[in-house]
């Protein structure tokens, strides 16, 4: 289904930009119709490889048809404006030459993207200030990090999770919370890309909880990787941290009504005491609520990652799609998340790390 979705994109950009640039159709499969055709398939079977395969090849054709199809989705939306503007101008009784019509939308489509890699790579940090109730004294001024969806795999590597942590270490949290998606689920080697979190220097800690995508196989491996790393990973369970409630809830444990509210319950959140629960989407945060967290840190949406699907993906989770937000008596905060997931690219996001200030 999804390749056939892709191939349809790519036979309407042939078939847009063949008009606009005024190009007969010479006779059989011309070079541009079978480059464009072997493209629309690149991402499906780059990804096929990358379950198997951790090797550089396959690390670059990954990388290069995931450029591609973030290129794609971008051509495919600037040639539906160039057919509706195109459209316009001529009931505006206006001849606009095809040629350069065609290729001014197509530039449109090449520097996004191009404004979208360069965003992509350059995780920001965002500061935002909390006040729960009950708060330990213990906890007053202190300050938590929170990264979540980095994507470790064929495009973001070891010198991406690398920065990570230097960067986290320039910051100097008390705490950090890793919200899940650290891997992307694909073959990679787990222990090798975990190990720059053994240098992080949080008096506190590390906890981390899995994501979808480390569940989308066996996700065993990596979060012995992370343990190994010093990294504490929270199966479902309540820690108390300086008199703080933390609880973490796997993807998988999140992902019904029955089976969350059954983690929460088992974990006994203390309702006269502040908590804070690490789970990776926020697809049930009245559930949360209900059962007396007072703040929770989540990830996942990536905020739709680029135009049009921040659009989409704002109104799948309406407010709790990003930043901070109150839910009764509840705090929320969803992070953009500091990878990618797909295309290497961001535009109308950006990747960030979370300073939590607790007053």
């Amino acid at each position: 289904m999804v390749q056939s979705i892709l191939s349809a994109a790519h036979w309407f950009l042939y078939e847009t930009w063949a008009w606009f640039w005024i190009t007969p159709a010479p006779p059989g499969i011309s070079k541009l119709q079978a480059v464009l055709a072997l493209l629309s398939c690149s991402f499906i079977a780059a990804s096929l490889l990358a379950w198997r395969s951790w090797n550089r090849l396959v690390r670059v054709f990954y990388t290069i048809s995931a450029v591609w199809l973030g290129f794609a989705s971008f051509s495919f939306f600037a040639a539906c404006l160039c057919w509706a503007a195109y459209g316009a101008a001529r009931l505006a009784g206006l001849h606009p030459n095809r040629p350069l019509f065609g290729a001014s939308f197509l530039g449109l489509a090449l520097l996004a993207t191009l404004y979208g890699l360069v965003n992509a790579a350059w995780p920001r940090v965002k500061r935002i200030t909390v006040r729960l109730p009950n708060l330990p004294q213990a906890w007053r001024g202190r300050i938590a990090a929170l990264v979540s969806d980095i994507h470790l795999g064929h495009v973001r590597g070891f010198r991406f999770v690398q920065s990570i942590v230097t960067k986290l270490s320039y910051l100097q949290p008390d705490i950090v919370f890793i919200a899940g998606d650290v891997y992307d689920g694909t073959a990679v080697r787990a222990h090798e890309l975990a190990a720059p979190w053994s240098k992080l220097t949080a008096v506190l800690g590390a906890y981390f909880v899995a994501g979808n995508h480390e569940e989308l196989a066996n996700d065993a491996e990596f979060l012995q990787a992370m343990t190994d790393s010093g990294v504490r990973v929270l199966n479902n369970e309540k820690v108390t941290v300086e008199g703080m409630q933390i609880v973490g809830v796997h993807f998988r444990d999140s992902a019904s009504d029955k089976s969350f509210r059954a983690v929460l319950q088992n974990a006994a959140v203390d309702r006269d005491r502040a908590s804070i629960l690490l789970t990776h989407a926020p697809d049930r945060v009245g559930i949360s609520e209900e059962e007396g967290i007072s703040l929770q840190l989540s990830g996942h949406t990536h905020g739709g990652q680029f135009i049009p699907f921040t659009w989409i993906t704002s109104r799948l989770y309406g407010k709790f799609v990003y930043g901070l937000q109150r839910l009764g008596k509840m705090l929320v905060y969803v992070s953009y998340g500091a990878g990618t997931w797909g295309p290497p690219l961001r535009v109308g996001t950006t990747p960030e790390i979370v300073l939590i200030q607790f007053e």
